[in-house]
């Protein structure tokens, strides 16, 4: 039987391992930073879809109770649950008795890596919704 030896590594390159630990650990950690952030943007889209979809749904009915401001309250109901206060609104053929309405939510989504990044503070998340009135 043969027995293999291990070699001992020279003076010279006992570094290396740390040299390659050094430049491989920030891609790696920008990588699972990245993931990370998409996942909450996505989760915040999301929450933002879901927001425009109550708020289309409760002007969607014939003689909505309340207009506007029931679709209103019913968005910042779902966006304050969620921890989103500064989400703006905006409605579009509220007061048409025929047609279509439809519902955009806009929200400035706070990147954690803002600190990190330059000019990287913030992205726009936009979400819009649109459904027939029903007769």
């Amino acid at each position: 039987m043969r027995v293999k030896r291990i070699r001992n590594t020279p003076e010279n390159e006992k570094g290396q391992s740390l040299v390659e630990f050094a430049l491989v650990v920030p891609l790696l950690l920008l990588l699972v930073i990245g993931i990370a952030e998409f996942g909450r943007a996505w989760m915040t889209r999301n929450i933002l879809t879901g927001a425009a979809r109550e708020a289309v749904r409760v002007l969607a009915v014939p003689d909505p109770p309340g207009g506007v401001s029931a679709a209103t309250t019913r968005a910042n109901q779902i966006l304050t649950s969620a921890g989103i206060t500064t989400a703006a609104l905006s409605i579009d053929d509220a007061t048409a008795p025929f047609g279509d309405v439809t519902v955009t939510v806009r929200y400035n989504f706070p990147v954690v890596i803002a600190g990190f990044i330059p000019g990287f503070d913030t992205i726009l998340l936009t979400s819009t919704t649109t459904m027939r009135r029903e007769y």
